[in-house]
């Protein structure tokens, strides 16, 4: 609020003072009034004028200003009148209470939206956990009657079951508060489950496991670590090589403990390393290789987030990729353990 644009707005009541002052002095000279006299009086009303305005330019400046710096600093920007006082001007009071309607009417539809958003999350678990009956109906007959057939059922029933699985991740990395409990875990228990559960698919695609210095402690959730290896094994088997590895090896220093899950498949190129994480990016891999969603490295990275861990690629084209998680040795350890 500049003093000019607060001048410009009392342009009427500043001519009218002005036309006022200058009537009653001609009307005081035409009656012979002293000059000192009629110079005082002038200089009484402008005083009688300008204090007021003044005052009140000062009173709002300094509120408007407060108002912007709140703004400024606020992450949530409707959350202003929160923190605001009320002002005592009239102006202010209706742009306070404007304000305070415009928040409450917000925060009903952020309410409305929420309980929607939960009920759409609800049925999609459930229907989740539903479709997993008949995967499991239609796999156990497939095992109670092997043929060629029922075994290229069961490929297909391990694609989908995969697909189904990554979609509840999904949906609980919006719901963290539902399905989230952090607390210490065998870092080599955890590596070889995920890896039992791809062993049918490890053995036919005919690929070498190697584990090295996995005899380490860290904090997570297991079931959250567990699809997040299953995302990066899934991933070493679709870009695997003619002669396939994979190595999971762990390293340890002051701060963290690095779990690191090298492969020596096709790589990442250059240009889509940096992007390997955004959601729906599939990169050239994904287009030229095998059919992909973008959606299992991005799901990954959320998780790894919401553990506070972090997630990162290096990777060669045609060399091989490593995928490596950081698990941080800190002051929040006790409280994970706790929660």
């Amino acid at each position: 609020m500049t003093f000019r644009g607060f001048l410009k707005e009392k342009w009427l009541f500043l001519t009218c003072q002005t036309v006022m002052i200058a009537a009653v002095s001609i009307l005081l000279f035409g009656l012979n009034f002293n000059i000192s006299g009629i110079v005082f009086i002038g200089i009484c009303w402008l005083l009688a004028m300008l204090v007021p305005l003044l005052w009140e330019y000062f009173k709002k400046r300094s509120y408007y200003k407060k108002l912007y710096d709140s703004l400024e600093k606020l992450d949530k920007k409707h959350l202003l009148v929160s923190v605001l006082e009320p002002p005592d001007f009239i102006e202010g009071e209706i742009l306070y209470d404007v304000l305070s309607q415009t928040k409450k009417a917000m925060n009903d539809e952020v309410a409305a939206y929420r309980h929607l958003n939960e009920d759409y999350h609800d049925y999609v678990e459930t229907w989740i956990h539903e479709i997993k009956i008949p995967i499991s109906c239609i796999d156990l007959v497939c095992e109670n009657n092997k043929n060629d057939v029922t075994n290229s059922i069961q490929e297909e029933l391990v694609r989908i079951d995969r697909y189904v699985e990554q979609t509840l991740y999904y949906v609980r990395s919006l719901n963290v508060e539902k399905d989230y409990f952090v607390r210490k875990l065998s870092l080599e228990q955890i590596v070889k489950s995920a890896v039992k559960k791809y062993a049918k698919q490890l053995i036919v695609c005919n690929i070498q496991l190697q584990f090295d210095g996995l005899e380490k402690t860290v904090y997570g959730d297991s079931k959250w670590l567990d699809f997040i290896l299953g995302q990066l094994i899934s991933n070493s088997i679709k870009y695997k090589s003619d002669a396939p590895t994979l190595l999971f090896w762990a390293e340890e220093n002051k701060d963290s403990v690095l779990l690191h899950v090298q492969d020596n498949g096709i790589g990442i190129p250059d240009s889509d390393i940096n992007r390997v994480f955004d959601k729906g990016f599939t990169g050239q891999n994904g287009r030229n290789f095998t059919k992909s969603t973008g959606i299992g490295l991005y799901l990954c990275k959320q998780l790894c987030n919401k553990m506070y861990l972090n997630l990162y690629a290096d990777s060669q084209a045609d060399i091989g990729t490593t995928m490596t998680i950081v698990f941080p040795k800190d002051s929040l350890t006790s409280f994970r353990e706790d929660k």
